[in-house]
């Protein structure tokens, strides 16, 4: 084990210093080859009669008729087309080049490039440090704290459209997270917990169902398997809170079972108009397990308050949860402290203090942008705004948009209906499209019911781009915006919907080849057909002059060198 742990690294810097020696020489070998390859065409030239054959070869190619350049021209210009079609298709589904993707996954370690991940996982801090970025596989999914009820709204919408609007990403996370809530506080698993155990990895709803009521055979009290059924099998609202009620009763003291199901009965009753009664369960919830912050309950709240207008309470709940409103006070002091005795840079500080006060949600941002907005947007005018320029109240309005997109710049096409809305999923991305759906599906509404507040998103949202001129090397209150979201949206979203990509990715260098290889091939078999005769004369005169540098350098390798020399090294 010594021997072979001790020859692995002999082994691995071998491997590496021969990696970096063929990528350090691969530059002089190219232009050594070619060199080589010029002297032996000139050497060969006279013993492999390349002169008679370049003549026969240009005798054959005049006795061609225009219509041979024709199917020439018309079939690479029909093979440069389907190459173009396929790298459109494949940038619209997966966001990138084939040809580039194969090109760097398979080429370049060939030719002893860096991996792009390596250098890409950093980012300079407001200190000037390299900290980790975000990758691909560091993009966390969070469970949608809003998420519909199956069978009553999923279902509904599949059996109208015939769409499904989840995924099986999706649903299969969905599984994972009912696995670990409802496997139960006893050390060893019940019967009936193993059949539900299993039913939440059903992918057919049929079965799951099934399942369900086999474990409620075995048990008359699995509460596990009544939540599925409120969940999957109910296609009212009215029918999920009768079963949920009904798990309520048997649910014992297992504490993920209860949250759960306060928290879904909270929703039905939000769903079916009792607003302030879900606003009372959804408080009781947050005092009786204030722990449970992760499950961003307070969403819920939020949402539920901004229907009842109660918009002091919306404040008051931003203000425990908002990290940014918490902290502006702090900012500051400590700014006008460092000012008073020139310690050091306050920008760099007060820009470390946000960092630290990064919202947990589009949720908190847009909804603090909304009370800001409401404020000033019924009597805000970009004409007057321009003439006499921005109040305070304006400012810090318009200061809060640029905030919230900063955040999530996927919400305000939503929001202004630039985009069409489709359900949520049941499983979201922070500050990727998916969030941006589900906050857009509950909230939008809201924005609506504020008068000029979405005239006022319109004037002013897409200001933050002019802040943060490259997003995915820096940011302006935040950290520069992850570049997984991508990946990620589009497992969670269907894929009848368009998902939104920010920043706007250009199209890639082979597509732009292809396009225009496709035109120019077109074009000459056009020509060709139309003007046969003109252009085989360009032909000509275009072959001639390409040919012209090397016939130059001929002549004078025969005028450098003496014949002798040749002579003696052709019968060599």
């Amino acid at each position: 084990m010594e021997d072979t742990a001790g020859s692995n690294p002999q082994s691995l810097g071998f491997t590496e210093k021969l990696k970096s020696w063929l990528s350090w020489s691969w530059t002089y070998v190219c232009f050594i080859w070619f060199g080589m390859v010029l002297i032996m065409i000139y050497v060969l030239w006279s013993p492999l009669k390349l002169q008679e054959t370049l003549t026969s070869a240009s005798v054959f190619l005049n006795t061609l008729t225009p219509k041979f350049y024709v199917a020439l021209t018309g079939t690479s210009s029909l093979i440069s087309g389907l190459i173009l079609i396929f790298e459109w298709w494949y940038f619209r589904k997966y966001g990138t080049s084939f040809i580039e993707q194969v090109s760097v996954s398979h080429l370049r370690p060939l030719l002893g490039g860096v991996e792009s991940s390596s250098t890409t996982g950093l980012f300079t801090s407001v200190n000037g440090e390299a900290e980790p970025r975000p990758s691909v596989s560091e993009c966390k999914v969070w469970r949608n704290p809003l998420n519909l009820f199956r069978g009553a709204e999923y279902n509904r919408y599949t059996w109208v459209t015939g769409k499904e609007p989840l995924t099986y990403y999706d649903m299969n996370l969905s599984a994972q997270d009912h696995q670990t809530f409802f496997t139960g506080d006893t050390p060893q698993l019940r019967p009936e917990d193993a059949v539900m155990q299993k039913a939440w990895r059903e992918r057919n709803p049929q079965a799951r169902i099934r399942a369900a009521y086999q474990a409620i055979e075995m048990n008359h009290e699995c509460a596990a398997a009544y939540v599925l059924l409120a969940e999957e099998e109910a296609t009212t609202i009215t029918e999920a809170e009768r079963l949920f009620k009904k798990a309520l009763s048997i649910a014992g003291k297992d504490i993920n079972l209860l949250v759960y199901i306060k928290r879904r009965l909270a929703m039905c009753a939000r769903k079916l108009g009792r607003i302030k009664e879900a606003v009372k369960m959804m408080r009781d919830l947050m005092k009786e397990f204030p722990l449970l912050g992760m499950l961003n309950i307070h969403e819920n709240l939020l949402e539920a308050l901004l229907e009842l207008q109660a918009y002091a309470d919306v404040q008051a709940v931003l203000a425990k949860y908002d990290g940014n409103a918490r902290l502006s006070y702090y900012v500051c002091a400590i700014k006008s402290f460092l000012k008073m005795y020139d310690i050091c840079d306050t920008t760099s500080i007060s820009s470390a203090i946000v960092d630290i006060s990064l919202p947990k949600s589009a949720t908190i941002c847009y909804t603090s942008a909304l009370l800001k907005a409401r404020a000033v947007s019924d009597k805000f005018s970009p004409e007057a705004a321009s003439r006499r320029g921005l109040s305070t109240a304006e400012m810090n309005a318009v200061e809060a948009i640029h905030r919230a997109v900063e955040f999530n710049p996927h919400v305000p096409k939503y929001l202004l209906e630039m985009k069409s809305l489709i359900l949520p999923p049941e499983h979201i991305l922070k500050r990727g499209d998916s969030e941006a759906v589900a906050y857009a599906f509950f909230h939008l509404q809201h924005w609506k019911r504020a008068e000029g507040a979405l005239n006022l998103l319109h004037c002013t949202w897409e200001g933050t781009f002019r802040i943060i001129p490259y997003p995915l090397e820096k940011g302006h209150l935040f950290y520069p915006y992850p570049g997984c979201t991508e990946t990620a949206d589009r497992e969670l979203l269907p894929s009848f919907h368009e998902v939104s990509v920010y920043p706007k990715k250009e199209l890639p260098f082979f597509i732009l080849f292809t396009a225009g290889l496709c035109s120019f091939t077109a074009m000459l078999a056009m020509l060709t057909h139309q003007f046969p005769e003109l252009m085989g004369v360009f032909a000509k005169a275009f072959f001639s002059t390409l040919f012209a540098p090397l016939g130059f350098f001929a002549d004078k390798m025969e005028s450098f060198m003496p014949s002798s020399f040749w002579h003696q090294l052709t019968r060599i």
